[in-house]
C-alpha cells in the first residue's frame, strides 16, 4: 500500500514508495516520491554482496551473504519506515531464483521483518520488468534490449518502443566468471555458446543495442572519462559500433592492471568489468547493432511505472519532464501554454521532434524566476542540463540548456555554455538560440502573463518580422522591446518592423 505524508507545512499528500532490486552482485534501495511519468528518486542506496558468487559449483547461496543480506534489507526496511514509504517490494531475481536455498531464504526474510514483500521474479518477469522501465526512460526505442546482472543476462527485442521476445541467459558477469574458471578466452566460448540458443538477436541489425545495468554503466563512464565528452551522464549516452567494439576489446584483453588505471573506473567493477566486456563483444557480433545505447533505467524503473495511472503513463515523457522540473517555481502556470502558440509561426517548418522540444522550452522559459539575478543565465543552464529526467537524450538537454540560457540572456561567449555547444551542430544551436531570443522578447513584453502576452504577435512576411501591439492591453514598444525585436530579426534574415493598434 501506498504512503502519504506531510512534507514539511504543505498540507497535500506526497505518496513515496520503496522497492529493494536484490540481485546477484547488488542489493538496492530506491524511494520514489509522487506520481510522475519520470520516476523521482529522493533515496537510492546499494550493498554489494555478490549472491551469486560461488553458485555454479554449489547451486546455493552462501551463509555469510545472506546473513550480510539480512542486515542490509533491515536496514532498508527501517529507512522506508522513516521516510514514510511504508512497504518495501522486494524483487529477488537470479541468484535467489536460482539457488537450492533461495525460497527459504526469502521465507525466512519474511517472517523476520514484516515489512517486507519479497517476490522472486521469473525470468520472463525480469526480461519484461527490464524492458518496460528502459521504455519509461527511452519511448520509442528499437533494438535489442541486453540487462546485465550478475547471475543472469536479459534480452529483449524492442520493437518500436513495444516489448517483443526475451530470453535469459544464466551469464551474468559473476556467473560467467565462475563458469569461466575465470579465464577470459573460456568466457568467449561460454558467451558464444550460450547467444547461439537465441534467434531473435539478429532481428537488431543495424538497429540499436539498448545496455542496461551496473557493468555496462561502468563502461560507459570509461568510455565518457576517455574522450572527454561534455556530458556526465550515462542514460542515452550513445556511441557508434566500432567505439563499442575497441571500448570492449580494451577492457576485456587489457588486464587488471591496465583497468585500474583508466579514468572512471569505478572500483568496485574492476573484477566485473572484463566479463562485462566479452558480453558485450558478443553481443554487438551476434546483433549486428549499429549503435550502443546505454540507459539508467531498468528493472527498478519498469516496476515504478507500472503501479501509474493509465493516464500518466500516456504522458508525454519530455513535456512531463520539463513540467515537473518548474513545479513550484514558474509565476505563472499558464503561460508556457500561451508562448507555445505565441512562438509557433517563427518555426513554420518544424518536424514533430523540432515541435516537441519548443514546447519544452516554452515550459521551462521561467526556471530561473527565483535565481540571483547575476547568476540567472548560468543556473538556469545547468538545471536544465544536469535534471534528472531520464526522458530526455543528450541532444534534447543541450537544446534546451541553451535556449534557456538564451532566454536569459547568457552572452554568446560564455564559458559555461561550452558543454551545450559541443553537443549540438550548428543548425540545431541557432534554432536553440534563435527560441531563447523569442522567449526573452516575449517575457519583456508581458511580463511574464499570459494576459499583456495576448496583446501581442509576432508574424513573418517576405524580409520582415512584424511586432504587433495592443496599446488597449498595457504593452508598448519600449526601448528594450525594441531592441530584443532587432536581435530576433536579425537571426531570422530580417528586417523588424512594429505594428501598433491603438
Amino acid at each position: 500500500m501506498d504512503q502519504m505524508i506531510q512534507a514539511g507545512q504543505q498540507s497535500h499528500p506526497i505518496f513515496r514508495r520503496a522497492v529493494v532490486d536484490l540481485g546477484s552482485n547488488s542489493v538496492r534501495l530506491v524511494i520514489y516520491e509522487g506520481e510522475l511519468r519520470n520516476p523521482m528518486q529522493i533515496f537510492n542506496e546499494k550493498a554489494v554482496l555478490r549472491l551469486a558468487k560461488g553458485m555454479t559449483s554449489t547451486g546455493r547461496l552462501k551463509e555469510e551473504a545472506l546473513v550480510q543480506a539480512e542486515t542490509v534489507l533491515h536496514r532498508y526496511a527501517a529507512i522506508a519506515r522513516a521516510m514514510g514509504a511504508g512497504q518495501v517490494d522486494v524483487l529477488a531475481t537470479s541468484a535467489v531464483r536460482d539457488a537450492v536455498n533461495g525460497q527459504e531464504f526469502v521465507e525466512a526474510m519474511m517472517k523476520r521483518l514484516p515489512d517486507l514483500r519479497i517476490s522472486i521474479l521469473s525470468g520472463e518477469q525480469e526480461a519484461v520488468y527490464s524492458a518496460e522501465g528502459v521504455l519509461c526512460g527511452i519511448p520509442g526505442a528499437d533494438g535489442m534490449l541486453a540487462d546485465l546482472g550478475g547471475g543472469s543476462l536479459e534480452l529483449i527485442r524492442l520493437e518500436a518502443g513495444k516489448v517483443g521476445q526475451a530470453a535469459t541467459l544464466p551469464v551474468g558477469v559473476i556467473r560467467l566468471a565462475d563458469q569461466a574458471g575465470e579465464d577470459i578466452g573460456r568466457a568467449r566460448a561460454v558467451m558464444d555458446e550460450a547467444l547461439s540458443g537465441v534467434a531473435f538477436t539478429s532481428e537488431a541489425a543495424g538497429k540499436d543495442l539498448y545496455l542496461s545495468g551496473g557493468a555496462f554503466r561502468a563502461l560507459a563512464r570509461i568510455h565518457i572519462a576517455q574522450t572527454g565528452y561534455p556530458l556526465n551522464i550515462v542514460h542515452h549516452y550513445t556511441i557508434n559500433r566500432d567505439e563499442a567494439r575497441d571500448l570492449a576489446g580494451v577492457v576485456s584483453e587489457g588486464g587488471r592492471k591496465l583497468i585500474e588505471r583508466m579514468p572512471g573506473v569505478p572500483r568496485r567493477r574492476i573484477e566485473d568489468l572484463p566479463y562485462a566486456a566479452v558480453i558485450l563483444r558478443r553481443l554487438l557480433r551476434a546483433t549486428g547493432a549499429a549503435r550502443v545505447v546505454f540507459s539508467a533505467n531498468g528493472l527498478r524503473e519498469g516496476w515504478f511505472s507500472r503501479l501509474l495511472p493509465p493516464t500518466i503513463r500516456a504522458e508525454d515523457p519530455l513535456l512531463a519532464a520539463s513540467r515537473d522540473l518548474v513545479r513550484g517555481m514558474v509565476r505563472d502556470a499558464n503561460l508556457p501554454r500561451a508562448l507555445v502558440s505565441w512562438t509557433a509561426p517563427l518555426f513554420a517548418n518544424e518536424t514533430h521532434g523540432q515541435k516537441r522540444l519548443r514546447e519544452a522550452a516554452c515550459w521551462l522559459s521561467d526556471i530561473g524566476s527565483h535565481e540571483h539575478p547575476e547568476y540567472r543565465a548560468e543556473q538556469a543552464f545547468m538545471r536544465v542540463l544536469r535534471q534528472a529526467g531520464m526522458s530526455l537524450d543528450h541532444h534534447a538537454r543541450a537544446f534546451l540548456a541553451l535556449a534557456t540560457a538564451v532566454r536569459y540572456e547568457a552572452q554568446a561567449e560564455a564559458g559555461f555554455l561550452a558543454p551545450a555547444r559541443a553537443l549540438l551542430d550548428m543548425q540545431a544551436a541557432k534554432r536553440a538560440e534563435t527560441l531563447g531570443t523569442a522567449l526573452r522578447l516575449a517575457y519583456t513584453l508581458s511580463a511574464g502573463t499570459p494576459h499583456l502576452l495576448a496583446g501581442t504577435a509576432l508574424t513573418l512576411q517576405p524580409g520582415r518580422l512584424v511586432l504587433g501591439l495592443d496599446e488597449a492591453n498595457g504593452v508598448f514598444a519600449g526601448d528594450a522591446v525594441l531592441r530584443r525585436l532587432e536581435r530576433l530579426a536579425l537571426m531570422l534574415g530580417r528586417e523588424a518592423e512594429t505594428l501598433i493598434k491603438s
